[in-house]
């Protein structure tokens, strides 16, 4: 488990679990119109070559405060999901955890890495430009309830 935010020592990130799926569902369900099921959850817990299910944990009692999901497949990621629990957003843990994730696939040789958000999500697409990500296109109607397209964004990462 390491520390995820430097100087901080109550949140640390580490492999999503099983026994993280009921708040991690919680989170989901708080977050999203549109959430993802247990099963799916499942999926990428047990998908160990490409997929890394990752959890913000806050001490004492590992307390899942958030995750984030994105698959590696050689040089490409695709971050697809992330969240923070309402009651923890504005902290920097969003952003700390997209920080882990682009320097964990830089040090394993990606190249680029890719995401989908709405386009109504401000919050988000502010963090990701903060980032450095770009606005490459969008996706009509990619998500649903309500029906909305997504900005696709890309970020080519250091070499």
């Amino acid at each position: 488990m390491s520390p995820l935010i430097k100087g901080e020592d109550r949140y640390f990130i580490r492999r999503m679990k099983e026994d993280d799926l009921a708040a991690v569902l919680t989170i989901e369900d708080l977050s999203f119109s549109n959430p993802w099921s247990d099963n799916t959850f499942r999926g990428e817990i047990q998908n160990t070559s490409v997929s890394f299910p990752l959890v913000v944990v806050r001490r004492p009692g590992e307390e899942v405060v958030g995750y984030i999901i994105f698959w590696q497949i050689r040089d490409d990621v695709q971050v697809n999901n992330i969240a923070v629990h309402p009651d923890c957003r504005g902290l920097g843990i969003g952003e700390a955890l997209m920080r882990f994730a682009i320097a964990k696939v830089n040090a394993a040789g990606a190249t680029f890495m890719t995401l989908e958000v709405r386009q109504s999500n401000t919050p988000a697409l502010t963090l990701y430009k903060k980032l450095g990500f770009e606005i490459l296109g969008t996706r009509k109607n990619y998500y649903t309830k309500p029906g909305e397209d997504a900005c696709v964004l890309g970020l080519v990462l250091d070499q």
